[in-house]
């Protein structure tokens, strides 16, 4: 199957306007404002921009592998697990948000460098489903319907 450009389009849209769909929820919120946690919403605004970073991370490190190898293998990492091993969850909104924008950027600009047919580029990964095959595109898929669900979940939280 391939590339679909128009998709293509839309993910490039969805990935570049996450960062500001963030902060423009999150501005003129105080700190005390971002890492509150409700009854109804276990997750403050903080822990939901650590989360995402924590994915950014995770799944930007496995699409840069894809640029960059013949169709490596890779072992799988849980964004939940690597969360663990940073201090996302502890570091300030904005701090977390400047880090992500800037992370961001990077991915985009090797995301909108490739061929139609770069898209195709794939991975196996190992350390779950064994042989679980991946590509740039499926990779950068998941990432916009994550994170389009999480800025939803962000903008509600924040209109309180």
């Amino acid at each position: 199957m391939g590339a679909d450009p128009v998709e293509i389009e839309s993910i490039l849209d969805i990935l570049s306007q996450t960062p500001g769909r963030i902060a423009s929820a999150s501005m003129g919120r105080d700190n005390t404002r971002l890492t509150l946690r409700t009854e109804e919403e276990s997750w403050s605004a903080n822990d939901i921009l650590a989360h995402l970073r924590s994915c950014a991370d995770v799944w930007g490190r496995s699409i840069l592998a894809m640029t960059q190898q013949d169709h490596p293998t890779l072992r799988y990492v849980s964004p939940r697990t690597y969360i663990r091993k940073t201090k996302y969850p502890a570091l300030e909104f904005r701090l977390l948000l400047e880090g992500f924008t800037r992370q961001r950027f990077e991915l985009l600009q090797t995301l909108k460098a490739l061929t139609l047919e770069d898209w195709s580029r794939g991975a196996t990964f190992t350390g779950t489903t064994n042989g679980r095959e991946a590509s740039i595109l499926s990779y950068a898929q998941r990432m916009a319907r994550h994170e389009l669900e999480h800025c939803e979940q962000l903008e509600k939280l924040l209109e309180l």
